[in-house]
């Protein structure tokens, strides 16, 4: 979640005046940094002051939390705390799984609500209309008529950007189409035509994105191989379980790389990949955001 999480604040703080409006009904003439009084050092994602002088808090969410209407009462009152003003608050969801959380927390003396949004619900050809190129790129997780054509609108609108911001853009497409498995190919094909080199290791939002994969793919594969070996309990079956282990770490990382570049992993490519080692393994994950195809990588 953090990369998207990142990709949207930037989005929606730099040029998403229009869907901010969708939400609050004015623009936020000023982003707070707040940092809520509790143990849990608890931070909201986004707080801004309208100019009406209202306060309003959008939280992103990618997934279902049980206990988000909990969580959103907390902000309300801490941010209330803090600034002496109750906020209007805002959910909205970016998942590709539907949506299931509550609104509201309800008790005999407590009613706390929050507006919470389902991104698909919002008219997405309204927000490909808008002057800020943050609305329209956030426009690919909205309701769309023709997901097609919006996207190769979306890609002209950032070629119409100065050299130095195209790049950045174009990665933040990139990122947001990972939250809708089925058009990662279609943003992939648009912006492979566009002129210019994106290279993953060093691009500012994809390169951590990447790295957080491989760090968490090595963890697995580390965690799994300590557990093989304390299961066989001799030294054989350590080595053999570290071994095994790395080699599923990798396998995840790759799946992962290959499900967000080309799609699903076709029984093919997973046959194939199962005969690979730790190294090679390593060496398609550094290769697989370069290459054109599955069987281009794999070949």
């Amino acid at each position: 979640m953090q990369a998207y999480d990142t990709t949207l604040k930037l989005l929606l703080k730099q040029s998403g005046q229009q869907i901010i409006k969708e939400f609050f009904g004015a623009p936020i003439v000023k982003w707070l940094d707040v940092e809520l009084p509790r143990v849990q050092n608890l931070r909201v994602d986004m707080l801004g002051e309208m100019a009406n002088g209202y306060l309003g808090q959008l939280e992103l969410q990618s997934n279902n939390h049980t206990d988000m209407a909990l969580r959103m009462g907390e902000y309300k009152l801490g941010i209330y705390r803090v600034c002496r003003k109750f906020p209007h608050q805002v959910v909205l969801y970016v998942g590709d799984a539907p949506m299931r959380m509550e609104s509201q927390l309800i008790d005999d003396d407590v009613l706390l609500r929050y507006r919470l949004v389902d991104i698909r619900e919002l008219d997405g050809d309204h927000l490909l209309e808008s002057p800020g190129v943050g609305d329209n790129v956030i426009a690919i997780l909205a309701k769309l008529r023709d997901h097609k054509e919006a996207v190769r609108k979306i890609v002209a609108r950032i070629m119409g950007l100065p050299p130095n911001e195209r790049q950045d853009a174009a990665g933040q497409l990139m990122i947001l189409a990972g939250l809708r498995p089925r058009l990662v190919n279609l943003v992939q094909q648009e912006v492979e035509r566009m002129p210019i080199t994106i290279d993953p290791k060093t691009h500012p939002i994809l390169g951590p994105m990447l790295q957080e994969e491989r760090q968490e793919g090595r963890q697995e594969g580390r965690q799994e191989g300590r557990q093989e070996g304390r299961q066989e309990g001799r030294q054989e079956g350590r080595q053999e379980g570290r071994q095994e282990g790395r080699q599923e770490g990798e396998l995840a990382i790759l799946r992962r790389l290959i499900e967000k570049r080309f799609g699903r992993v076709p029984n093919w490519a997973e046959l194939h990949l199962t005969t690979r080692s730790v190294a090679e393994l390593e060496d398609l994950s550094d290769r697989v955001l370069d290459a054109r195809s599955l069987e281009e990588l794999l070949s």
